[in-house]
């Protein structure tokens, strides 16, 4: 324990009060800085005929997003579908709650490729989960084809006399996005500024169409002239 000025600062193992008492605070700080207050629990069970725990799900639900906590199935009944059919119920209430997306981690020794098959998109990795292992993240749109995503790696080199027009450039175009249901993964840059690299995702090959085409990001290109940066841009899918 270490006392400050009356003040003590303490390391612990569980503490349900303090659990309870920063989920109220950073609840109702969040609920204020989005001005979304309609967090709600999400549970999908299933039991035999002796009343046991077959399956079971838990998640969340807050304004258009959903998520997905846990999933398990017992030993002896998986191989039979369960774990799909609390994915589609979770997803079903998630729609009926206005949801329009669900997220959902999964360690390598678990089920990454259970959440992929159900059309669910990798988002991210972290390493370094003890045996060596990833802690896989995933999205999914509940309003469109998952099938029909579209995921871009776009590889921007900046001119060297344009460099700060440039980055503005992606600054504006890039927040474009969303309007033509895109959003961008992720966006790194080179120390020097002149190379980017956006991982780009789409809902659709029309959606990607559609921004290429957007009056707004096309009237600023042309603004720019040859100070415009020069993409390659790469389709890609996750391996």
């Amino acid at each position: 324990m270490t006392v400050t000025e009356g003040t003590s600062l303490l390391v612990l193992g569980k503490d349900e009060d303090l659990a309870a008492r920063l989920d109220a605070e950073l609840t109702a700080f969040n609920n204020q800085a989005t001005g979304v207050a309609d967090e709600a629990e999400l549970a999908v069970r299933v039991t035999d005929a002796d009343g046991e725990l077959v399956a079971g799900l838990t998640g969340w639900s807050w304004g258009t997003c959903a998520g997905i906590n846990m999933v398990w199935v017992r030993a002896d009944r998986r191989g039979e579908g369960w774990g799909g059919r609390l994915l589609a119920a979770a997803e079903q209430e998630a729609r009926q709650r206005g949801c329009t997306e669900i997220s959902v981690a999964s360690f390598s020794f678990q089920a990454p490729g259970f959440y992929r098959r159900h059309g669910y998109l990798d988002t991210g990795r972290r390493e370094g989960i003890p045996g060596g292992h990833v802690d896989h993240h995933f999205w999914k749109s509940l309003v469109t084809d998952p099938a029909a995503a579209v995921r871009l790696v776009a590889l921007v080199e900046l001119p060297d006399d344009a460099v700060e027009a440039g980055q503005r450039y992606e600054d504006t175009v890039l927040a474009l996005l969303p309007r033509h249901g895109g959003r961008l993964e992720r966006r790194l840059r080179t120390g020097d500024g002149r190379t980017e690299v956006h991982l780009i995702r789409f809902d659709t090959r029309a959606g990607y169409e559609a921004f290429l085409a957007d009056p707004e990001r096309v009237a600023l290109r042309a603004r720019l002239g040859d100070a415009a940066p020069q993409t390659r841009v790469l389709e890609v899918h996750e391996v």
